[in-house]
C-alpha cells in the first residue's frame, strides 16, 4: 500500500493549512469560548469552500472526494481548534447518512449537508431502542457524549431494534439535548434523550444493516484520531517555539538535554499517530477488510499521542497558561 500522498491531496493540505490558519485564528478560539462570538461566520466560510460537502457522493450534490482527503482536511481544522460543527458533520453523521439511506433518503438528508446543515451522530444501539408505532418508530433511551448533539440540524441515531440495530434522523428541535462541561471548551458533547420522539419512515436508515453502520463508526473514529493528531501537532510547534525562544544561564533552554528528550517523545507519538491515522484512512477509502483494525489503531495511537504532547507541553511552558 502507497502511504504517500499525491500532489492534489498535498496541494489539498497547503490550501487548508493556509485557510484554516487565516479564518480560525486564536483569537476567533477564544471568543467562541468566551461566548462572545457562535463561528457562525466561520461556518458559512466552510459551505462557501465546500468543505462539508467533501466526502459526500458527487450524485448527491458533493464533491465527491475520498475519506484520505477529509482526514487531511480534519487534521488541519485539528490545528487550528476548530470550533464548528464540521468534525461530527462529516466525519459522524454524513457516513452513517451515506452508508444507511437509499438513493431518496441521501437525496434529501445529504442535500440539506451540501447547502449548510449541520448534523451529529450517537452510536447508541445500547442506550436506545425504538419500536414500531404506527406507520413510524418510536424512540426511547438517552445518547451520551454525542459530539455537537446540542447544535445540530440533525442527529442521526442508530438504536436497537427487534430485527437488530438501524438508524434513525431525527431533528435536533424535536429531542432534548443538553451540554456537558467538557475539559476542551471547544467541544461541544451532549446527553440527548430521545424518549417519545417518532421518526417516520422516510427517516429511517436500514441499507447495509450493521456492516453499514460499522463502517460509519470506523469513519468516525479515525476522524476524531486526525484531529486529535492536529491539536498535538500545533502543541508542539508552540512547545518548539518557546524553548528556542526562552534563555536561561544565557542559552535557550531547548539545548538542555531533558528538554530535548520531551520534545523528541512528543515528536514521536505524533509521527507515529499520524502514520496509523493515514493507513486507517487508507483501508477506508479502499475497503479493506483491516478497516476495524486500522481505526481502532489509530484511536489508541491518537489518544498517547495527546496525552503525552499535552503532559509534556504544560511542563516544557513551565505551567505558563495552565490554568485558563
Amino acid at each position: 500500500m502507497d502511504f504517500e500522498l499525491t500532489d492534489d491531496q498535498i496541494e489539498l493540505q497547503q490550501v487548508v493549512r493556509d485557510i484554516a490558519a487565516k479564518e480560525c485564528p486564536t483569537t476567533l478560539v477564544r471568543a467562541v469560548v468566551a461566548g462572545d462570538d457562535d463561528a457562525g461566520a466561520l461556518w458559512r466560510t466552510y459551505v462557501g469552500l465546500d468543505w462539508p460537502t467533501l466526502a459526500v457522493p458527487e450524485a448527491d450534490g458533493g464533491t465527491g472526494l475520498t475519506f484520505v482527503e477529509l482526514v487531511i482536511l480534519l487534521e488541519e481544522l485539528g490545528w487550528v481548534a476548530d470550533p464548528t460543527p464540521l468534525v461530527a458533520t462529516t466525519s459522524q453523521y454524513t457516513p452513517l447518512v451515506r452508508e444507511g439511506a437509499d438513493a431518496d433518503q441521501r437525496a434529501t438528508l445529504l442535500g440539506a449537508v451540501c447547502q449548510g446543515g449541520t448534523g451529529a451522530a450517537a452510536f447508541a444501539a445500547a442506550d436506545v431502542r425504538a419500536t414500531p408505532d404506527g406507520h413510524g418508530w418510536r424512540l426511547a433511551g438517552t445518547a451520551h457524549h454525542v459530539v455537537d448533539g446540542d447544535r445540530a440540524d440533525e442527529v442521526a441515531v442508530v438504536a436497537a431494534t427487534d430485527e437488530g440495530p438501524a438508524t434513525f434522523v431525527v431533528p435536533r428541535a424535536e429531542v432534548a439535548a443538553t451540554r456537558l462541561p467538557a475539559f476542551d471548551p471547544t467541544m461541544h458533547v451532549a446527553d440527548v434523550s430521545l424518549d417519545g420522539a417518532l421518526v417516520p419512515p422516510e427517516r429511517v436508515l436500514r441499507q447495509g444493516g450493521e456492516e453499514a453502520i460499522a463502517r460509519a463508526r470506523h469513519e468516525a473514529v479515525t476522524g476524531m484520531a486526525a484531529v486529535m493528531v492536529g491539536a498535538s501537532r500545533r502543541m508542539l510547534e508552540l512547545v518548539l517555539a518557546h524553548v528556542t525562544d526562552r534563555h536561561q544561564f544565557g542559552v535557550p533552554i531547548g539545548s538542555f538535554q531533558a528538554v530535548k528528550h520531551m520534545a523528541v517523545d512528543v515528536h514521536v507519538a505524533i509521527e507515529r499517530a499520524r502514520a496509523l491515522c493515514h493507513f486507517a484512512a487508507l483501508v477506508i477509502a479502499e475497503g479493506d477488510d483491516r478497516r476495524a483494525l486500522a481505526a481502532s489503531m489509530a484511536k489508541a495511537a491518537a489518544g498517547d499521542c495527546q496525552r503525552i504532547a499535552a503532559r509534556h507541553g504544560v511542563q516544557l511552558f513551565g505551567g505558563l497558561g495552565y490554568t485558563w
